[in-house]
């Protein structure tokens, strides 16, 4: 299982208020706001770890099949930065998906995984041979393997895992 997301820092920093009153408390938890506030850039982890919560989320929707608002249910933890790339997890309920993160000044780009190992199988597809299954959830036609679709503003990721 695979989830990804990406974050155009230019249109959210257009669109969003990240500061705005209130929204760490709606969306974080008191951990991952103490990380926030205590981040070198805060704006960059408000995002690192929105991204987090947003590519686990596509793997848990894949597994359960319920689709919710539930940022607070996931919680992003263990965030380490290896070789310009921050690892992490996140936890909902009784799952647990790694992650990476690569920050760049353009854009927040994270993949989500069950397993380990899986980070070395991502592979991009083309958006040309996507169709959506009964939930609505991405799969590439040509071999019904499911994959994981993100667009914001200027940019686009569709990735599968290789079999």
């Amino acid at each position: 299982m695979i989830g990804n997301d990406i974050i155009d820092l230019q249109l959210s920093r257009k669109e969003s208020n990240w500061q705005r009153k209130g929204i760490l408390e709606k969306i974080f938890t008191s951990s991952e706001q103490e990380t926030i506030r205590n981040a070198k850039n805060a704006e960059l982890m408000f995002w690192n770890l929105w991204s987090r919560k947003e590519a686990a989320y596509k793997i848990y929707n894949r597994q359960t099949k319920i689709r919710a608002y539930i940022p607070k249910q996931l919680e992003c933890f263990d965030l380490r930065l290896i070789a310009g790339e921050w690892c992490g997890k996140v936890a909902i309920k009784e799952e647990l998906y790694l992650t990476k993160t690569l920050i760049t000044p353009e854009y927040i780009y994270t993949t989500a995984v069950i397993n380990q190992e899986d980070f070395k199988k991502i592979e991009a597809v083309s958006s040309t041979n996507i169709s959506k299954d009964l939930n609505g959830i991405p799969v590439d036609n040509l071999n019904n393997n499911p994959i994981s679709v993100s667009h914001h503003g200027r940019f686009e990721r569709i990735i599968m895992l290789r079999l």
